[in-house]
């Protein structure tokens, strides 16, 4: 008589779907419930297997790995805030020469990955503008070849964790900022990009010429246009160019805020819901307010001039400004980063140009000397001369300007506004004859201006205004404004405005109201102007256009 083993004795037999099904029958389930149940468990043990079979997959690869535990993904538990582990970063644009032989920890994107043997290969590392080549090559003590082959396939733009020794090479490093190495000891992946990007970054990081340079010689480079870069915006802005862009535009709204609080300027934020416009016209994004009609602000300008009303003396406003025109330009957004002072004045407007002066020598300045890794990444890809500007800013008033157009062939209504054409041309004019690229032309025809503008004294067909310009192009209006609510009414009535919905604005005058003055100028055009950039999306991180809300 055969044996039976007591541990088995009392198990029944594995049962196929059928068997578990005829089991059932006599439950209160159906045949055909029972055999869909039993579908279901043979699945799931099925499952259970397979897992099985990976987890021990997994040990034997441990097993012929010694150096398993250098590499690989990073479980996502790791980087849910699970614990503070006190190990020091190194940021990559602080890798010197000086730190050769030292361990250091880097975090950065794989900006390019290139085998060069099943032993060795070669990554470069990117971490804002900076990047550095790392060296992964197989050795007895910390690399394999597995950890090779699981380096070269990782997808670009992932985000990688490398932890080696820097080294540095004998000759230098072309195609990157650092001029070290980091030989790889441990390579963890932290996040893993897509495969295939919508855009690769070398692509829309290439300049103009250098697309142009490969044609010559028979080579296709992809030109990345302008929508598509809109489009991916989030890859588009990783290149050194627009990184450098908008820690320039970060810098001049620094330059900004310190040069006026130290000129005694008090900053505020005014509302950007308003009952009516800012400045006149049809050109505002209407609105339902809670069942009374309201629009986006067009600027600040009502609100800084009541601030100035209540005895704050000099403020300065950096603030969404929202413009509903359809301008299909290369300088003209819906929506823009505002830059806007207002001040009192004591006898003459010109003491609001004496700001506007010294606050963009200044700027200037502070971004030639302070700037100078960003400038250059600009340039390399958007090549451009460094802005001209005299030490005390020229001044011109309109009717000079009009003049040297004249002379030039040009002709334009003397008491009419500059086209774009005209502005550029008067822009060369000037550059040729006073050597600069920065100059603000005065006392404009009062038509042409807001309805707050004063008029001038001696001529009411003018005004006391201003504008200021860039390598040919108008980035500030500034103005001494009307303080008188009489004549406000008036101005406001003659350029159409419907008085009630600026009624409060204009009772902020009836209780006191010191002569003043002042300007705005939008960031996004400061920016693309000094760095003589084709287009203002250039310099606006999600731009709003007539034709664009996403991304």
């Amino acid at each position: 008589m055969a044996s039976t083993d007591p541990a088995t004795a009392s198990q029944p037999p594995p049962l196929t779907a059928d068997g578990v099904a005829d089991e059932l029958a006599g439950t209160t389930l159906s045949k055909k419930q029972a055999k869909k149940l039993a579908k279901k468990e043979a699945k799931e043990d099925r499952k259970q297997q397979s897992s099985a079979s990976t987890a021990a997959g997994r040990d034997n690869l441990a097993e012929a790995d010694p150096f398993a535990t250098n590499y690989g993904d990073v479980l996502v538990e790791e980087i849910q805030s699970k614990a503070i582990s006190g190990r020091e970063w190194t940021e990559i644009s602080a890798l010197e020469t000086q730190h050769s032989g030292q361990s250091v920890l880097i975090r950065g994107v794989a900006q390019t990955i290139r085998p060069v043997s099943k032993k060795m290969a070669f990554l470069v590392l990117r971490q804002y503008m900076s990047t550095v080549q790392c060296v992964l090559s197989v050795d007895k003590e910390s690399v394999s070849p597995q950890m090779v082959k699981f380096a070269t396939a990782l997808s670009k733009e992932s985000i990688v964790d490398i932890q080696g020794i820097v080294s540095v090479p004998k000759d230098p490093i072309k195609g990157t900022t650092q001029q070290v190495e980091v030989q790889i000891k441990k390579l963890y992946c932290v996040n893993r990009s897509v495969p295939n990007l919508p855009i690769n970054i070398e692509d829309a990081a290439r300049s103009e010429k250098e697309i142009e340079k490969a044609e010559q010689t028979g080579e296709q480079f992809v030109r990345v246009g302008q929508d598509t870069r809109l489009n991916y915006r989030v890859l588009d802005i990783r290149t050194p160019a627009n990184q450098a862009i908008f820690r320039i535009q970060c810098h001049v709204e620094d330059v900004f805020r310190r040069f006026l609080r130290s000129e005694g300027f008090v900053g505020i934020h005014t509302p950007k819901l308003i009952a009516g416009s800012s400045e006149g016209g049809a050109a505002v994004f209407k609105l339902d307010y809670k069942g009374q009609p309201a629009c986006l602000a067009q600027s600040p300008q009502l609100y800084k001039q009541m601030a100035i009303c209540g005895g704050f003396g000099r403020v300065f406003e950096v603030g969404s400004v929202f413009r509903a025109e359809d301008s299909y330009t290369h300088r003209h957004l819906c929506e823009f980063v505002g830059l806007d002072v207002e001040m009192e004045i004591k006898e003459h407007y010109f003491e609001v140009c004496d700001i506007v002066d010294h606050l963009f020598v200044a700027m200037f300045d502070d971004l030639n000397e302070n700037c100078k890794t960003e400038l250059d990444g600009i340039n390399k890809q958007y090549p451009f001369e460094p802005l001209k500007y005299l030490r005390k800013t020229l001044r011109l008033n309109f009717q000079e300007g009009i003049q040297m157009l004249k002379e030039a062939g040009v002709e334009v209504d003397p008491l009419g506004d500059l086209n774009t054409e005209a502005e550029r041309k008067l822009g060369r004019l000037v550059r040729e004859k006073y050597d600069t690229d920065f100059y603000i032309l005065c006392r404009y025809p009062l038509a042409v201006r807001p309805f707050y503008t004063m008029p001038c004294y001696d001529d009411p067909a003018y005004s006391n205004s201003f504008d200021v310009f860039i390598r040919g192009e108008e980035i500030i209006s500034g103005a001494q404004r009307v303080h008188l609510p009489e004549l406000l009414t008036t101005r406001a009535e003659a350029c159409g405005i419907e008085v009630k919905t600026i009624s409060s604005y204009i009772d902020s005058f009836r209780y006191g109201a010191p002569p003043h003055g002042g300007f705005g100028v939008g960031l996004e055009r400061v920016v693309m102007l000094f760095c003589a950039l084709n287009n203002i999306r250039k310099t606006s991180l999600f731009p709003r256009d007539p034709q664009r809300l996403v991304p």
